[in-house]
């Protein structure tokens, strides 16, 4: 059911789009009594007509007292000004009074989003247990890291045996919603009214289901909407997600900007790809040299070698002098990888017998399940900065 705050005059416009299950409710004060006395409600549509600063004290209250419910608000005009408080109150949608097919489908995605909060454990903070955060970073384009983010994410959550959640940090760039054909409604720049108060439900808010177990956020879409998103931003989100999944996998653009280095303080794991020629070798000597510098521990450290079976004049032996670390994972290279990713389909679910399939499955079997989370060390990033 849902309930319409609205003057009766005005509510029957509004109701046939909201379906037959609509209570009309007069006055905030009456959808308060209404909410306590149906324990099962979780969508509320505060009309135009309802005082802007009432209706956000309104919803900042429900936020607290019900995070499960959500509010969807209708204005006669929509601006930037009324959008930036909706978000910091937590209002989930606003719509123009007079979009009825924007209006159903608000409160279509408002109706979903609360069948996920519902599900999702909400302890005191000194409570909680955080999942794990792996962070995927290669400094040279083209080793396929963000391959290698979606399937083991993909692999992680296979079953639905656990919840995964996979962020596109390439915010300029980002390719995950392609790799796993899905729609981008919702992206993290919807999150840039949260800064400074992001929690539960405004971080459900931003995600975008894609299979079960596993929820994507998603880099923006718009040209220009990279620089928008601040680095708090990306660190409230890693504080808040790990305590609503079992892993957080970060995939990140090839640079150490602010945003891959939140990632990077946040992460129980950094996954670092490279491929056997000598410009890929040489940027994950850096990158490791980088990482020395910032005191990050080097046991969180996992190396893995994308195409390493590929015939290009390096041998092991010179690629392990050359990197000096442990190789945890070899993938090999294969025309299906390409394939899979113009399907949509990770290859690890679409041919879970592949041999890049087994070496991904492996490496998570082995690197990720079996080994305890350790959270990175952080102490000269300041200084780097």
């Amino acid at each position: 059911m849902t309930i319409l705050c609205e003057p009766a005059a005005r509510a029957g416009q509004l109701s046939p789009a909201l379906g037959d299950d609509v209570r009309i409710a007069q006055t905030l004060g009456e959808v308060s009594r209404l909410l306590a006395a149906d324990p099962a409600e979780t969508l509320v549509v505060v009309g135009s007509a309802v005082d802007l600063d009432e209706a956000l004290a309104f919803t900042a209250n429900l936020r607290v007292e019900r995070p499960a419910a959500g509010v969807v608000l209708l204005r006669d005009v929509l601006d930037v000004v009324v959008l930036t408080r909706a978000l910091r109150a937590g209002v989930r949608e606003v719509v123009a009074r007079d979009d009825l097919a924007s209006l159903v489908d608000a409160c279509t995605r408002s109706r979903a989003l609360s069948a996920q909060v519902t599900g999702v454990p909400q302890p005191r903070a000194d409570e909680r247990r955080q999942g794990q955060v792996i962070t995927v970073f290669a400094a040279k384009g083209g080793c396929g890291k963000t391959t290698l983010a979606v399937n083991l994410a993909s692999v992680l959550a296979a079953g639905g045996a656990r919840s995964v959640c996979l962020v596109d940090l390439d915010l300029a760039f980002g390719d995950v919603g392609i790799c796993l054909r899905t729609e981008p409604v919702r992206t993290i720049v919807h999150g840039l009214g949260m800064v400074g108060h992001v929690d539960v439900a405004g971080a459900s808010s931003l995600l975008t289901a894609c299979r079960p177990g596993l929820s994507a956020l998603l880099a923006p879409v718009e040209p220009g909407d990279a620089e928008r998103i601040p680095a708090a931003l990306v660190s409230e989100l890693l504080e808040v997600l790990p305590t609503m999944f079992d892993f957080v996998v970060v995939d990140t653009p090839s640079a150490f900007t602010e945003h891959v280095l939140a990632a990077m303080d946040a992460s129980h794991h950094h996954v670092l790809m490279t491929t056997p020629d000598v410009p890929a070798l040489k940027n994950l000597r850096v990158t490791l040299d980088m990482l020395d510098l910032l005191s990050y521990a080097h046991d969180i450290r996992s190396v893995v070698l994308n195409r390493s079976d590929a015939k290009v004049g390096l041998t092991m032996d010179d690629i392990e002098r050359v990197v000096r670390s442990d190789i945890r994972a070899h993938v090999p290279s294969s025309r299906d990888v390409p394939i899979s990713v113009n399907k949509g389909n990770p290859i690890v679910l679409d041919l879970p017998r592949h041999p890049v399939s087994e070496a991904i499955s492996r490496f998570a079997r082995e690197h990720v399940l079996a080994e305890p989370a350790v959270v990175a060390t952080k102490s000269s990033k300041r200084w780097f900065r």
